[in-house]
């Protein structure tokens, strides 16, 4: 313990990745914009508000819980091209934890290729007061997550050739954070729009966009729309449409007289139905209810990119899991309070990891192959009952007895429509056009989606 601080000495850890990519590929990597965002767990409750321009003296800042920012600024001493880089934290929590992060990527020797390939290891160095499990559990997030997007990169370089400019609509949500960092990993130009500044944006009107909102744009993500989760008030149900049907419209419109190629616009698995305990392929009708009209008119809202032969991909999602996000926070606080199923739990969980879910924007973006209707929805068949086990017992939650959460719950929470289209839904969704494509899942199955992103 420093006598001066009373506080203990920093300890320097080391923890190794091997990826089978070269060295070369895995520091370009690391230098492009949104490779930072990709590499911060959710779970962390860290936003990352400005990334550094450069590995040598760069800054990256992030905002924390309470108010906090932590500074990490890369040091030139510790800066080696292709090699290593340096950060270190320069605001004040570097008191507390002395922090100091060394990147070292080194080419592994040619006999330890992988199936001819090169591999690299990559050290992360840590000083720091912090402890070695808490570190430990966050650069294995960064070691599978640097893994699994340096295979989704060269799965898709050729199709990420030539580079587009892609402009995408709500790009500071859940989704839309990842997706644009994403994107801007895999080389492409990014122009985020919103109602609001956003640094390299444009300021987009849902009600009245700009004629020149999409001048040199080749590809439009479509992700904006009230959050669909809450009480299933008349408010709240106006919001749910009314930022959905329309703008995707007018959206749509301009992408077709703008010189857009190719329209992806978000959907949902409402579309079925809350009650379609069958499996159903994007081939299916549509079902009944409130979300199925809004889902089927927001779909239809892309007609007129449709007719002017732009590309149309509508993303029918299910329920996106992610560290640190509302739906898995809450869910996780009531598994650990002791809460079980919710209602009889035999209802399917749609569900889907959030960095499947922008692998599929991506591919949506840029694979010619694909365009209509695609179910964002994981392989695996779960019930809500085998979800909600699977959650506690990650969660190492053990209680004698776990307490069922009656249909009357939800109902108090989102109304008994809400409750009936949200909570209580059975909605057997099958990812049939993504199983046809090939695409790959990083995480099929809710155990290790759930081990991923809770740490």
């Amino acid at each position: 313990m420093s006598p001066a601080t009373g506080l203990t000495t920093p300890r320097t850890h080391e923890f190794h990745t091997t990826v089978a990519y070269p060295a070369a590929d895995v520091w370009a990597w690391h230098t492009r914009p949104g490779a930072v965002v990709r590499l911060t767990p959710g779970a962390a409750h860290m936003q990352v508000t400005g990334e550094a321009d450069n590995l040598r003296d760069g800054t990256t800042t992030f905002r924390l819980p309470g108010g906090l920012h932590w500074i990490a600024r890369h040091d030139p001493a510790g800066f080696r091209a292709g090699r290593r880089f340096t950060d270190v934290c320069v605001s004040p929590p570097a008191n507390l934890t002395g922090w100091r992060h060394e990147h070292l990527i080194d080419p592994a020797p040619a006999d330890r290729e992988v199936d001819g390939t090169a591999t690299t290891t990559v050290t992360d160095r840590i000083t720091a007061r912090v402890p070695a499990a808490l570190l430990r559990r966050i650069i294995g997030y960064r070691g599978r997550q640097l893994t699994a997007d340096l295979t989704h990169l060269a799965d898709l370089r050729d199709l990420d050739t030539p580079a587009r400019t892609i402009a995408v609509t709500g790009p500071t949500g859940l989704v839309g954070t990842r997706l644009v960092a994403l994107l801007r990993t895999a080389g492409h130009t990014v122009i985020p729009l919103s109602r609001h500044e956003v640094p390299g944006g444009r300021r987009w009107n849902p009600a009245a966009p700009a004629p020149d909102l999409l001048t040199g744009v080749d590809t439009v993500i479509h992700l904006a729309g009230a959050p669909i989760f809450g009480r299933f008030t008349d408010t709240h149900r106006a919001a749910v449409r009314d930022s959905r049907v329309g703008p995707t419209r007018r959206l749509a419109e301009l992408a077709a007289a703008s010189g857009v190629t190719t329209f992806v616009s978000a959907s949902a698995v409402g579309f079925y139905g809350a009650w379609r305990p069958e499996p159903v392929g994007e081939d299916a009708p549509r079902g009944d209810g409130f979300l199925a009209d809004v889902v089927s008119d927001w779909e239809a809202d892309c007609d007129p990119a449709r007719r002017a032969g732009l590309r149309v991909v509508n993303i029918r999602t299910g329920l996106v899991l992610a560290g640190g996000s509302p739906l898995l926070t809450l869910l996780a606080a009531s598994s650990r309070a002791g809460g079980g199923r919710l209602g009889a739990g035999t209802q399917h969980f749609p569900w889907i990891g959030i960095d499947d879910l922008t692998d599929i924007y991506h591919r949506a973006a840029v694979d010619p192959a694909l365009s209509g209707p695609v179910n964002a929805v994981a392989p695996e068949d779960i019930t809500e009952a085998e979800f909600a086990a699977t959650l506690a017992d990650l969660q190492r939650v053990r209680v004698p007895l776990r307490i069922p959460v009656p249909a009357a719950g939800p109902r108090i929470l989102l109304g008994a429509l809400g409750a009936d289209e949200l909570a209580l839904a059975d909605q057997h969704a099958r990812p049939d056009v993504l199983e046809r494509a090939g695409q790959p899942f990083r995480t099929a199955t809710v155990r290790d989606l759930l081990r991923h992103e809770l740490g």
